[in-house]
């Protein structure tokens, strides 16, 4: 009998544990837990039955309660794994509940009728779980593998057997044991079977489930034991390298498709994947198919098995489309529509890339081209026209340069030229040489014959700048230097054109700035009589210290005021910057001197100009007498019948009006007539020769045509003691220059000023350029004296 109650002890140890480690295996397998943990459970009687006999009566009462909990565990988890096993799991809550009722059922059998009562419990609950579970197992749809159908049976015999205790007690038990072991281990070779059978047709899922994604994916799907073999590729696979079947992609062919240059890393990926080194890479590349037609594809390779064996799967992607696409954006966003040409942006990129080269440094020539006149010939025979002109002149560059020399359209009608590296000024005389030559003769367009002129700016690389951008501008600069020429030109860059026209645009921003800040400041040159000596006027010239700059000169801020609209805002500060020194020097001294003010000629056009003179004039208190304007012959010139109406009202207004750099413009009789100015002042290229004998005859001549108009005469730019007798004998009136003072600050005027008055008292009715009176005589300095800075109109360019 101990033999018995050991042999069925150890079959429900082994089945227990075998199917606990089924569902370690398997966790989708989890009747194989329920039931092989009911096994284990099992096992708890021999030891709870011996506990029970050697406790007394304590150890007999607890015992049973113990038995009955042992009676109903196994109970309930025999009935939770049959329940999973036919796809009808029990919620956690109903599976404690039925383990609490069959516990309480079989101790209140033991308890009232004693251990055969209970037996008789255990075997009738035991009993009808199996035909429970015989329902659900042998109901339609509950399970399609017919060895699970024999688990209910087998159950129901496990409960039926154990009456043979209650028939026979203590007389059965060996024959219960035994018969128990025989049919545990049934239900659990049938439960092992059926655990074997749904991870097989889980497995068989999946590689369904597998080959439909894989079957009718868009995407390659190639599996390769590494370099040796490839031993599947699906559909897409096939197609992409254009082959019918597997047994026609073999590693050769694969490896035909690889550019020689991409054998090597493949080979490494392939290597570095299989002995677990590498776990993912990818990449795109240009490969081919089998009838030769390229493909642009996507790989990504990662480490899988294959029958056991370590093997690479590879996806595979056609990118053709995207990457045409892709193409085709880049090469729009680089070329130039119209002419085919690569375009401004392409110009940059290769201009960067050739300047940021490693040593030595890859010396070349680049030359933007600008057809002269082109809007003109748009006006003239339309846009559609100007467009095959472009494209002509474009095929017509490109055919007449090297194959190494980039061609571009970086503008509308503006082209460049970039030579090859290494090139030189030989180079330059070249691509020049074959422009002039391509332009010397007609471009046919459309049935017509188109001659064309261009301006060629040239860049030496790295003689004329050192980076892309410095360079482009440097040959646009001289590009435009080049236009000044008529017909075909060309112009080299120099150094100083390499910031191209960022200084001129910086100094812009900077003078907007610099009216604000009241940067700009006067400076005062006397002017002299011929015959005394003595101070008649003052001349305010403009200058500009500039920040961080220092000294600006007139030649260019003025240029740039004229340029950029700010003259006016300019012409006004400097204006009211006169009238209030005149009027601080009027109220400092008794006597004082008019101060001539210039005029730009765009100030002249703005007919509001005289009411500005005569506001600022109010505002500061100062009497017209004191403000002369000088204005420019050429001013005069291009604006006559305004400038003629604008004498007028300055005049009337008391203002005198002198015309400035008189002799170097296109004046007229009538001209001079027309004015009804006060005085002229000589240009000082016609006071620079002076003593010469065409010179002071040229110089009477103006002063006698002043004369007999009733002018004053001022000769500017003396800077000698032989040029002021000249001009004196020739009959200038007013002298002004460097041989008497240079420009001085107002504090310096303020000084002579106070210094003179004290030693002289100038005869008023002696001074043609006033009626009232003036300050002392200036003596001239017959030292050596610096040459004379440039004057401005309102700070224009001029001597003084």
């Amino acid at each position: 009998m101990q033999y018995a109650l050991i042999t069925n002890a150890a079959v429900s140890l082994i089945m227990g544990c075998a199917l606990v480690m089924v569902w370690r295996r398997d966790p989708t397998q989890a009747f194989t837990s329920y039931i092989g943990w009911a096994n284990l459970v099992q096992l708890l009687v021999p030891m709870v039955y011996w506990a029970k006999v050697q406790g007394g009566a304590t150890g007999e009462v607890v015992g049973n309660f113990a038995l009955a909990a042992v009676a109903g565990a196994y109970s309930t988890l025999l009935l939770v794994g049959t329940a999973h096993l036919a796809n009808r799991p029990l919620p956690r809550q109903s599976a404690w509940l039925i383990l609490v009722v069959l516990s309480i059922i079989v101790a209140s059998a033991v308890g009232f009728g004693g251990p055969r009562v209970g037996q008789a419990s255990m075997g009738t609950i035991n009993t009808l779980l199996g035909l429970v579970c015989c329902y659900w197992l042998w109901n339609a749809g509950a399970t399609r593998f017919s060895s699970e159908k024999l688990v209910g049976p087998l159950l129901v015999m496990l409960g039926l057997i154990q009456f043979i205790y209650v028939a026979y007690q203590d007389a059965g038990a060996e024959l219960l044991a035994t018969l128990g072991s025989l049919l545990r281990i049934i239900l659990g070779l049938v439960l092992v079977y059926a655990a074997l059978d749904r991870g097989a047709l889980a497995a068989r899922k999946l590689q369904m489930r597998f080959e439909r994604l894989a079957e009718r994916s868009h995407q390659g799907i190639m599996i390769s034991l590494g370099e040796s073999s490839i031993v599947y590729a699906n559909p897409a696979c096939l197609a992409i390298y254009g082959v019918q079947s597997l047994a026609e992609l073999r590693v050769v062919t694969v490896a035909r498709t690889i550019p020689k240059a991409e054998r090597a890393k493949v080979g490494k990926i392939l290597a570095d994947m299989q002995n677990g080194q590498l776990q993912d890479a990818g990449y795109e590349a240009l490969r081919h198919r089998a009838d030769g037609t390229p493909l642009w594809l996507n790989f990504h390779y990662f480490p899988t098995e294959w029958d056991g064996a370590p093997a690479v799967q590879v996806l595979i992607s056609d990118e053709t489309r995207r990457h045409e696409a892709n193409q085709a954006l880049i090469h729009q966003a680089l070329h130039d529509e119209l002419t085919g040409l690569p375009n401004r942006a392409s110009l940059i990129a290769s201009l960067r890339k050739r300047c940021t080269a490693q040593e030595p440094l890859p010396r070349f020539v680049l030359v933007l081209m600008n057809i002269d006149r082109f809007k003109l010939f748009n006006e003239a025979h339309g846009h559609s026209m100007g467009d095959e002109v472009l494209r002509a002149m474009g095929l017509a560059l490109r055919a007449a340069m090297d194959a190494d020399c980039e061609v571009m359209r970086s503008a509308g009608d503006e082209f460049a030229l970039v030579s090859a590296p290494h090139g030189s000024s030989d180079t330059a005389v070249e691509l020049v040489t074959r422009v002039r030559q391509l332009l010397a003769k007609p471009l046919q367009v459309a049935g017509q014959e188109f001659f064309l002129d261009a301006s060629l700016g040239i860049a030496l690389y790295p003689n004329s700048a050192r980076d892309a951008d410095s360079l482009l501008r440097a040959a646009n600069a001289a590009m435009h230097v080049a236009k000044r020429t008529p017909g075909t030109s060309h112009q080299l860059a120099e150094k100083a054109f390499e910031r191209g026209s960022s200084n001129a645009l910086e100094q812009e921003q900077a003078m907007r700035a610099g009216i604000e800040r009241a940067e700009f400041q006067l400076m005062y040159q006397p002017k002299v009589d011929a015959r005394t000596g003595r101070l008649t006027s003052l001349e305010a010239l403009a200058r500009w210290n500039r920040p961080g700059v220092g000294q600006v000169s007139p030649v260019e801020f003025i240029a740039a005021a004229e340029r950029t609209g700010l003259i006016g805002a300019l012409g006004t500060a400097l204006l009211k910057q006169a009238c209030e020194q005149i009027a601080r020097w009027r109220a400092q001294f008794s006597h004082c001197v008019p101060v001539a003010v210039n005029v730009s000629p765009l100030q002249m056009l703005d007919p509001r100009f005289p009411q500005l003179v005569a506001q600022t004039l109010q505002s500061y208190g100062v009497a017209a007498q004191w403000l002369t304007l000088e204005i420019t012959e050429s001013s005069a010139v291009q604006n006559l019948e305004q400038t003629t109406a604008q004498v007028e009202q300055l005049r009337a207004m008391g203002v005198h009006v002198a015309m400035d750099d008189f002799g170097t413009g296109f004046s007229s009789l009538n001209m001079l007539r027309s004015l009804r100015l006060h005085t002229v002042k000589i240009d000082r290229g016609l006071i620079d020769p002076l003593p010469s004998p065409d010179a002071v005859a040229v110089v009477r001549a103006i002063c006698q045509l002043a004369d007999a108009l009733h002018l004053h005469v001022v000769a500017e730019g003396v800077e000698t003691q032989a040029q002021a007798t000249a001009a004196r004998d020739a009959g200038c009136g007013e002298l002004q220059g460097y041989l008497y003072s240079k420009p001085l600050p107002a504090q310096d005027v303020a000084m002579w000023l106070t210094r003179r008055a004290l030693e002289h008292q100038v005869d008023t009715a002696a001074l043609p350029l006033q009626s009232v009176n003036v300050a002392p005589t200036f003596v001239a300095s017959r030292t050596a004296l610096p040459p004379e800075g440039a004057r401005t109109v309102l700070g224009r360019p001029g001597g003084g």
